[in-house]
This record gives C-alpha cells, structure tokens and sequence, in this order.
C-alpha cells in the first residue's frame, strides 16, 4: 500500500506490499545500538520490538544531512517550519503505549519528517498518516520508499478531522500537542483500540492513553512533555 492524497495527489497509487521489505542501511549501528540502551532501555521501555524496531530504522536519513551526526542524540531536532523530529524516547514511549501487535491498522496524526511512520510500519500492518505540511508528506513519502514502507498511506490535510475513509483504527497516535481531544478521533477509534496524545496548553502537555471501551473512554498520564501544537479544526486555530 503507498498513497499520497490530498488537494494535489502526488503518486496516488495503492500496491498489495503489506510488510516492508529488508533495505535498511547499515550505517550508523553503533549510534543506534548506543541510543536505545542508553535512551530507550535504560528509562524503562521494555518492550523488546520496540527497541530492536529503534536498533533498525535509520533516524538520520530522517533528518537534514547536516543534522546527520545528531539524529541519535537525546532530544528533538527542527525540520523545517518551526516542526522537530521527536526525542528517541518519547518516540519509544508513544509507540509502546499504543501496545502494537503487529496486526493492527493504525491511524498517525502529522507524518513529520516520517521517522515516527516508519517505526510503526514495523510494528503494525498499515499505517495511514495525516500531515497538514504538503512538503513533509512529499519528503516523507520519498524516504519511506526508499526505505520499503510499502504499507503506509499518505493523506496531506487536517489531522484532528482523522481519516474517516479507512476508520475504524485499532490505534491512533497524534505527534502534536492539543488543547482538548479531537472528537473525529475519538469516533475513529475502534472498540478496544488505543489513542496516545499529548494534551495540555501552548507550553506543556500531559502524554494520555485513551482506550475505548464498549461502555466509554479510560484514560491514563504517561507523564508531562512537550510538542508543538495540532492545528486544526479540533486542535489549535490556524
């Protein structure tokens, strides 16, 4: 599955590839290998899929090239339009909170640079993501396929809207904080299913998990962070 859509599709086409293929780049293991013991285990991830996940994906190619030799330090780094690239942990922290099986159908709300896609395109079965910045889906697009991230699909438009077409989501992540939470998001998860999303004001957030049950929502804190804000009509105006 590879698809771009939006106001100007660019290569709209849906192919039968689920899993990715073996391409990943041998450089950089070391640095790899360096921030998951260090980053990762080391503050408590335990899941072992996601660390092996975050010893594979390349994080540099990620990144502006000069940028290259920092794309495995502790903390985000700018890609352009006053957007970052998520700290290694609280990439790992997210991803093991939507408690992935490999089968699911998950639901990503800002592509971004496309690191956060291409890990849960190894941990799930597709991904479809929203990215609101044309550009960051086109370059995000152009690495992934490089990469063999067949099973993720590209929508450029308002991540707090969701993608209704492909709903309902055994898992959604939003890598934006947000003042409240999106409702369209709410109605696209499926029973069962698992929401991570930072909520708070312009300068901090809580991280939550939102499950939604036969009977209604639970909720628990992750702990605080700090994002840029989800624009949107159910986020932060324009």
């Amino acid at each position: 599955m590879r698809e771009v859509t939006g106001s100007n599709p660019v290569a709209p086409t849906i192919l039968s590839i689920v899993k990715p293929p073996d391409r990943i780049p041998q450089e950089h293991i070391g640095a790899r290998e360096k921030m998951v013991q260090e980053q990762v285990v080391a503050r408590g991830i335990k899941n072992p899929r996601v660390a092996q996940v975050m010893r594979k994906v390349p994080r540099h190619l990620f990144v502006e090239s000069a940028l290259a030799d920092r794309a495995y330090e502790d903390g985000p780094l700018p890609i352009g339009e006053k957007q970052t690239i998520s700290q290694p942990y609280m990439v790992a922290l997210m991803t093991e909170a939507l408690e992935l099986r490999g089968d699911e159908k998950v639901l990503e709300i800002g592509t971004g640079s496309g690191y956060q896609t291409a890990i849960l395109a190894e941990l799930c079965l597709n991904v479809f993501s929203v990215e609101k910045i044309r550009s960051f889906a086109v370059r995000a697009r152009a690495i992934l396929d490089g990469l063999g991230y067949y099973n993720v699909a590209i929508h450029v438009g308002d991540g707090t809207l969701g993608w209704s077409e492909h709903a309902p989501f055994d898992a959604i992540i939003v890598t934006a904080g947000s003042p409240g939470l999106p409702q369209p998001l709410v109605e696209q998860l499926a029973v069962g299913g698992r929401l991570v999303i930072p909520l708070g004001d312009e300068q901090s957030q809580v991280l939550k998990r939102v499950r939604r049950t036969a009977t209604g929502l639970e909720e628990e804190q992750l702990g605080e962070c700090r994002f840029v804000k989800l624009w949107g009509k159910y986020g932060w105006a324009d």
